[in-house]
């Protein structure tokens, strides 16, 4: 008899612990969450210019013809622009592209052969905002024949979206706090996080002054215009879309 009470006992609790479990499940199942997304910006001034720049150069008979002329004027842009430029402030200059290659063009389905191509493209990365100007100025003067990209940045962009996502996250939560109270409930928990930080920081102008198209006059004209860059300002945007348990 003590045996079936015993058995009784055990199947009782057994069951009791499967009701407990069953209960517990059922509760993260159904735990409820509010969603709410946030964003934080600034503006900053730019404290850091890299500028594309090219000379390109063509021969009709002859690619080492265009290619020693090529690496003489980039020789002297490239010595130019290093005269520029401050290399103990994390200034360079170095070459991104370069190419060789003849040039066709096409006369209903049949190929001809126009002229030969050489192209040398650096770019110089620097913290003398104040002197992109001049730069170009120089690199043109030297026998550039492109500027092709302008891009300002700021050097502590890293720690200043940190700082807005912080600002951001912390405006999220306040925003679940106030949905969950006038729900009737409590944030208990972050159940995710999705974050993006991003900036508008790129310039392109359209300054080709010396490509091959201009001659004479306005070759003249072109060298004694005086380039002038306005820095504005670079915008960082933070963005975070939250979720937080609620009960």
């Amino acid at each position: 008899m003590k045996k079936v009470l015993l058995s009784i006992t055990v199947l009782s609790l057994l069951l009791g612990c499967a009701s407990l479990s069953t209960q517990a499940v059922t509760s993260a199942v159904e735990r409820g969450y509010v969603s709410v997304s946030s964003s934080a910006n600034t503006e900053l001034t730019p404290d850091i210019a890299d500028i594309s720049i090219a000379v390109q150069t063509f021969d009709s008979k002859s690619l080492q013809k265009a290619t020693t002329e090529n690496k003489e004027i980039s020789e002297k842009v490239i010595s130019a622009l290093k005269g520029m430029i401050n290399p103990a402030n994390g200034d360079y200059v170095k070459t991104m592209d370069y190419s060789a290659s003849p040039l066709y063009s096409y006369s209903g389905s049949k190929r001809n052969f126009d002229k030969y191509q050489v192209s040398n493209t650096v770019v110089v990365h620097t913290k003398s905002i104040d002197k992109v100007g001049a730069m170009i100025d120089k690199a043109i003067s030297s026998g550039a024949t492109n500027v092709d990209n302008l891009a300002l940045s700021v050097s502590k962009y890293d720690d200043q979206c940190n700082e807005l996502l912080v600002t951001a996250t912390k405006k999220a939560q306040s925003r679940a706090n106030i949905l969950a109270k006038a729900a009737a409930t409590t944030v208990t928990g972050v159940r995710s996080l999705n974050v993006s930080c991003s900036a508008n920081n790129s310039v392109t102008p359209q300054y080709r002054m010396l490509s091959a198209n201009i001659g004479g006059a306005d070759m003249a004209e072109a060298k004694a215009a005086s380039t002038s860059i306005e820095k504005g300002v670079v915008k960082i945007y933070a963005n975070v879309n939250a979720t937080f348990f609620v009960k």
